[in-house]
């Protein structure tokens, strides 16, 4: 038997919020190919969030509440493992970089993860220099990373979630609050993975025209559902 192509496989997910009477998702069945580009679009509310979290398991580990559903991500039901466990296979990137950015130097920043794992210092090494190359910051290496324009810092959290070497990178509105500079720095980095890395990317944003350009597929949800699913020629 052949293994599956998809490396992200959700079925009939559900899940509430501690204190919360209503299902921030409801019914959620999406399946992402090794990979593919997928995007996820929606309003404020939609639950776009609420699904990413589930994939490294910091729903329902750490914020709790009521989870129905399986979701398997690169082979392992994402209930079973710690999200700690889970961050060798999903990789993740928030809205703020400064929520994300805690060392004193951009090198520290993305050496960080991979030293926490007890991986060897030379290979710690090629991490550094990879990452940093991939969303060109390789000579903002000894910078400190509060010193950095807001898309410099996103491209610097990116580079720590692959110092990671994650199967599958989950980036959550990457460039909200960005200006039109740092949006066009952090869309460049995110195609270049898609197109060079052939990296598996999930992707939430509101800038719709952005994403068409690169995205293999879009989801777009309202009030915890998926209501369209398609190309983005579609």
């Amino acid at each position: 038997m052949e293994e599956s192509s998809n490396i992200i496989e959700i079925h009939d997910l559900w899940y509430q919020y501690p204190n919360s009477k209503e299902h921030a998702l409801k019914g959620i069945n999406l399946t992402v190919r090794t990979g593919e580009f997928l995007s996820i679009i929606g309003p404020t509310g939609a639950g776009k969030s609420t699904l990413c979290l589930t994939l490294n398991g910091i729903i329902p580990y750490f914020l709790g509440g009521t989870m129905k559903g399986s979701i398997e991500v690169a082979g392992l039901n994402t209930r079973k493992y710690i999200p700690s466990a889970l961050t060798s296979k999903v990789g993740m990137v928030f809205q703020e970089p400064e929520s994300q950015l805690f060392s004193m130097t951009v090198e520290e920043e993305v050496a960080f993860g991979p030293e926490n794992l007890k991986v060897p210092r030379d290979e710690i090494e090629r991490r550094i220099d990879w990452a940093l190359k991939v969303v060109r910051m390789e000579e903002f290496r000894d910078r400190s990373p509060f010193k950095l324009s807001g898309g410099q810092k996103q491209r610097v959290a990116i580079a720590a979630a692959l110092s990671m070497l994650p199967e599958i990178l989950v980036l959550d509105e990457p460039v909200s609050g960005l200006d039109p500079l740092g949006k066009m720095e952090v869309f460049s980095v995110v195609s270049n993975l898609r197109k060079e890395h052939k990296m598996t990317v999930v992707l939430v944003e509101h800038e719709v025209e952005e994403i068409a350009k690169f995205s293999d597929r879009v989801v777009v949800m309202d009030s915890g559902r998926i209501i369209l699913e398609g190309t983005p020629s579609e």
